[in-house]
């Protein structure tokens, strides 16, 4: 299961911890860094078991669960830009007052009306998570989606594939299987999406690659690999130093 999937079944809970357990390993959920239970990891002079040093690699790597949540694209947070920078000020410990003279509206009382909608907001999800839970259990017809990668950058209706017809899509374009190479790129928007999801699967998460192993490990996938190359860092699969001396593949 890959982090996206990991990330988004994931309880409450296991979102606010930013990792899971899973058989002999803990998982982080926010990028997919594993660590093997029994085993001390070292951290400036310290030696932690695995659960507590996926604590310090969270803090260190993603500053904390909050911070990573609040960059997410808004369509994922159903966030508006006012609001997202209201939460960062609050998550801060920011005062009504700090908060409005930092961000220069209104006054404390207006700040105190924008946390009033933020408490409606989360009132309003919890009855519709209620709700969406209590139907998954009577729903027998609903089909099951590709799920949203966390670092996607354009969130719309080109994610509105099912896992059969996503399926499909790799059958007709790789067609000596996902392991070989690619058909075409000349592709519709949906189908796109669902054949970079599946190139960056060859890259492995953690490791740091220079542009000549990335092109390598391109084309054997299509001839024009800077093209592909392009769209995977475009539609948020991989990401690079701004002199292209660096890649890496994104949670």
């Amino acid at each position: 299961m890959g982090v996206s999937e990991l990330f988004w079944n994931a309880s409450l809970e296991e979102l606010k911890r930013g990792y899971i357990q899973q058989d002999d390993h803990v998982v982080c959920l926010l990028c997919g860094k594993r660590l093997e239970k029994g085993v001390v990891y070292p951290a400036d002079g310290v030696f932690y078991e695995a659960e507590r040093y996926m604590r310090v690699h969270i803090e260190q790597a993603h500053q904390s669960v909050f911070d990573y949540l609040i960059r997410l694209d808004k369509k994922l947070t159903g966030l508006t830009d006012h609001q997202n920078r209201l939460l960062r000020l609050f998550y801060q410990g920011k005062s009504d007052a700090d908060v409005q003279k930092e961000l220069g509206i209104g006054s404390a009382s207006t700040i105190r009306n924008h946390r009033f909608a933020l408490k409606e907001k989360e009132r309003q999800a919890k009855v519709f998570l209620t709700m969406m839970e209590l139907l998954k259990e009577r729903d027998k017809h609903a089909p099951a989606f590709l799920d949203v990668h966390q670092t996607a950058r354009m969130v719309d209706d080109r994610y509105n594939v099912t896992l059969d017809e996503y399926d499909k899509i790799l059958k007709k374009y790789f067609p000596a299987g996902t392991d070989g190479p690619l058909k075409t790129f000349a592709l519709k928007e949906k189908h796109r999406l669902v054949v970079l999801r599946e190139i960056a699967k060859r890259f492995q998460p953690e490791r740091i690659y220079t542009e000549t192993e990335v092109n390598q490990i391109l084309q054997a996938v299509y001839d024009d690999y800077v093209t592909v190359r392009r769209y995977l860092i475009e539609y948020g699969f991989l990401d690079r130093k701004d002199d292209g001396s660096q890649y890496w593949l994104k949670a």
